[in-house]
């Protein structure tokens, strides 16, 4: 299941804020990355998720952007985006998981246009000041293999789902964008590590729940930043033998471009946006050495492999 984003007008926002602005019983403002995302909404369920998920921002500050998130019965699922007020109507979403998928890409749009500060939909680990980023599409074991790297005892969190990018002429640095994790209940029976974590989660009703990682791994465990110098990216093709394939710069863009950068939460994909990102991930790539990993066997054996191609301890 997916959504589609509709491209609105600021004149059309104002109308739509004023049809939902008395219903808007809770608010409260993320700090997501040096940007004020602020959440409008009917829902406390929504409200609480998000308070755990997200840093919180400042009340006093200004917001860049905008997610009002509300219920209309009878009517069917939607997500309006005014791009040049930053603002985001949700309408019948009731999975917390695009909810702020979505705040986050509305700071990438902001970061993008304004900063040179790029996103990216994926995990990243620092493993012995290693910085170790996994990007794929879902299914072929995004989570399952960052969460199994971050088992390595000098492995620190940065982010499980999405981090933003400053290049420079220096190696790219990645930084974090969440307080907590959002994970799957099945997260512990792939990983038993992480069963006292997922025993200690409220799931929702897609099995889902914000958690703070740090139980586990410790107060040290998640830090903000990292210098990016590995990137996996994952397949699952039990047509073909090869399990990792070291990628050269143009054939890791390639990749990016058939799964459409492995984000569906882009907001804004006209031409100018797509080049933009275009460009960012060839000089990601150009800087990073990047692998292409195959992920038909066990967790525990794809695991072996990326920690033996990346010589890390097991």
């Amino acid at each position: 299941m997916s959504y589609t984003v509709q491209l609105i007008s600021p004149q059309e926002k104002d109308k739509l804020f004023e049809t939902y602005e008395h219903r808007l019983h809770y608010t409260s403002k993320a700090e997501v990355y040096g940007c004020c995302i602020k959440l409008l909404t009917e829902s406390e369920m929504i409200r609480n998720k998000w308070e755990d998920n997200f840093f919180t921002a400042d009340e006093n500050n200004r917001s860049h952007g905008r997610l009002v998130v509300v219920n209309e019965p009878g009517q069917p699922l939607s997500v309006k985006y005014d791009s040049y007020t930053k603002t985001a109507f949700l309408v019948n979403v009731d999975y917390y998981g695009w909810v702020k998928s979505i705040a986050l890409a509305i700071a990438g749009d902001v970061l993008e246009d304004e900063h040179r500060i790029y996103s990216v939909h994926g995990a990243c680990i620092d493993i012995g000041c290693l910085g170790v980023s996994i990007i794929a599409p879902s299914g072929t074991g995004k989570t399952t293999h960052s969460w199994g790297l971050l088992l390595l005892n000098n492995a620190r969190l940065i982010s499980d789902d999405w981090y933003f990018v400053r290049l420079s002429s220096h190696m790219p640095l990645a930084f974090g964008s969440e307080k907590n994790c959002y994970i799957d209940a099945d997260l512990g029976k792939i990983w038993n590590k992480y069963e006292s974590l997922v025993d200690k989660a409220q799931f929702d009703q897609r099995g889902r729940a914000v958690v703070n990682v740090r139980w586990i791994v410790g107060g040290g465990g998640v830090i903000p930043i990292t210098t990016l110098q590995k990137i996996i990216l994952l397949k699952r093709d039990s047509q073909d033998k090869n399990i990792v394939t070291h990628l050269n710069s143009a054939e890791a863009l390639k990749y990016m471009l058939d799964h459409n950068f492995c984000n569906p939460h882009q907001l804004v994909k006209d031409e100018r946006k797509i080049e933009l990102r275009k460009n960012f991930f060839q000089k990601l790539f150009e800087q990073t050495d990047v692998y292409l990993v195959n992920t038909t066997g066990t967790p525990q054996e794809t695991q072996d492999e990326i920690r033996s191609f990346l010589s890390l301890n097991k």
